[in-house]
């Protein structure tokens, strides 16, 4: 592992790992590409009822659970043995190769799809349920408490709905002026889409990076993208007055969220496709066998940290200020945002794959997993990295991606076509 701290002018970035993509890149690409095709199954909800270690559902006290169904006295289980899920209801998930598929926000806990549903967190009732909400591919985008997406009419508007209840609370105006605008990330004062450019025969050739007021619902600048650049695929993230976003012509690009200036561009080694860590002034971005992070007012290379040979970073996660990434080589960093020092790496066991997406309820840092039957959610002592315990009942595809959020003593989960809840033990 070399650590290299620098304020040098960029440089074509390196790229020694190997030509092919990795199986589960391959999978999240064509998941961003065909998401319009073969997302939205909806499924039956099974009933708030807790359920066993192997998936079955006996409504007695299990370890890690309170046995009252609505409690957060929850007991730690056992090293090695992981909690009960506190309830499971199906879930039309509406997206594919999509980070912001599952969000908590308050006691309610959503998931993309059709219907768009809002559940509470303790117990998995249904608080609101919308049909035609969310389009297929649909983002969870929030910002000031409000939820954006696009409009289920396809009536060229992005709406925003509150929460708590499901009620449309905000619409954009654009009069028709952008086809099928899509909400990319969201802050106080403006939505930011992407959307194309309706042509006067109504075909759409190029596309625009552009900001709704949320005042008045109307566009305050568009910036338009060069020809061929597609729509999809975009990884996004906004702070401080910076977006900041990457895209399939391998560019990670920051612009000026007033006045949608580009700041800056830069290659990285190929399409990223993987989360990228927005925090205290700096991107932080997985290229190849890097982590490279960049200030986000000029550019500048702050640091670059390397993994061994042949081996892939994954998407980076900044949590109660740690930096926490995992490898192909199935090892987990901690790491130090501002100077990329190492904090701890540890070393995955053989088969037992490490976590793409992370969350953290006090020492624990929780992960999910995706594309093994060996993986789900897991739970590791956010001080050392050491594995405490997996939760995986054994049911949905063995294959399909897991994803976690904190929900106070809580998590969300979701695998498949299931939500769950587990105690954040």
């Amino acid at each position: 592992m070399t650590t290299r701290n620098a304020r040098i002018p960029d440089r074509p970035a390196q790229d020694t790992g190997p030509a092919v993509l990795p199986r589960r890149r391959l999978l999240r690409m064509a998941g961003a590409g065909l998401g319009l095709a073969l997302a939205g199954a909806l499924t039956t909800a099974c009933g708030p009822e807790e359920v066993d270690a192997s998936g079955g559902m006996d409504g007695s006290p299990t370890p890690g659970g309170s046995g009252e169904g609505g409690g957060d006295a929850f007991s730690t289980p056992p090293a090695g043995t992981a909690p009960h899920a506190l309830w499971e209801h199906g879930a039309a998930v509406g997206t594919l190769g999509n980070h912001e598929v599952l969000a908590v926000v308050g006691d309610v806990v959503l998931v993309a799809g059709d219907p768009l549903v809002g559940r509470d967190v303790a117990t998995g009732k249904e608080i609101w349920s919308l049909k035609d909400a969310a389009t297929p591919g649909a983002r969870l985008i929030m910002g000031g408490g409000t939820l954006y997406l696009a409009s289920g009419r396809y009536d060229g508007d992005v709406v925003g709905l509150d929460p708590a209840t499901g009620e449309e609370t905000w619409r954009s105006r654009l009069e028709g002026r952008y086809s099928q605008p899509r909400p990319i990330g969201a802050d106080a004062e403006r939505v930011y889409v992407i959307a194309g450019i309706l042509e006067k025969d109504l075909s759409s050739r190029t596309n625009v990076i552009a900001a709704i007021d949320i005042r008045t619902g109307k566009a305050v600048w568009s910036e338009r993208r060069d020809t061929g650049t597609e729509e999809s695929g975009l990884t996004s993230a906004v702070l401080g007055g910076h977006l900041v976003y990457t895209d399939h012509r391998k560019n990670l690009t920051v612009r000026d969220t007033a006045t949608g200036r580009q700041l800056w561009t830069k290659k990285i080694s190929r399409s990223n496709f993987d989360r990228m860590a927005v925090h205290d002034g700096a991107v932080t971005v997985a290229d190849s066998r890097y982590l490279r992070s960049f200030s986000l007012e000029d550019g500048g290379e702050r640091w670059v940290l390397k993994t061994e040979e042949f081996s892939l970073f994954n998407g980076p996660t900044v949590l109660d200020g740690v930096l926490y990434a995992s490898d192909s080589t199935r090892v987990l960093w901690a790491v130090d945002p501002a100077t990329g020092k190492q904090r701890w790496r540890s070393a995955g066991e053989p088969g037992v794959p490490v976590p793409l997406q992370f969350a953290k309820v006090g020492d624990t840092l929780y992960g999910a997993t995706e594309f093994s039957e060996k993986g789900g959610v897991q739970a590791y002592d956010a001080r050392d990295g050491k594995l405490r315990w997996t939760f995986n009942d054994g049911k949905g595809s063995p294959v399909a991606q897991w994803y976690v959020a904190p929900a106070g003593e809580r998590l969300a989960a979701l695998h498949d076509d299931r939500l769950l809840a587990l105690p954040a033990v």
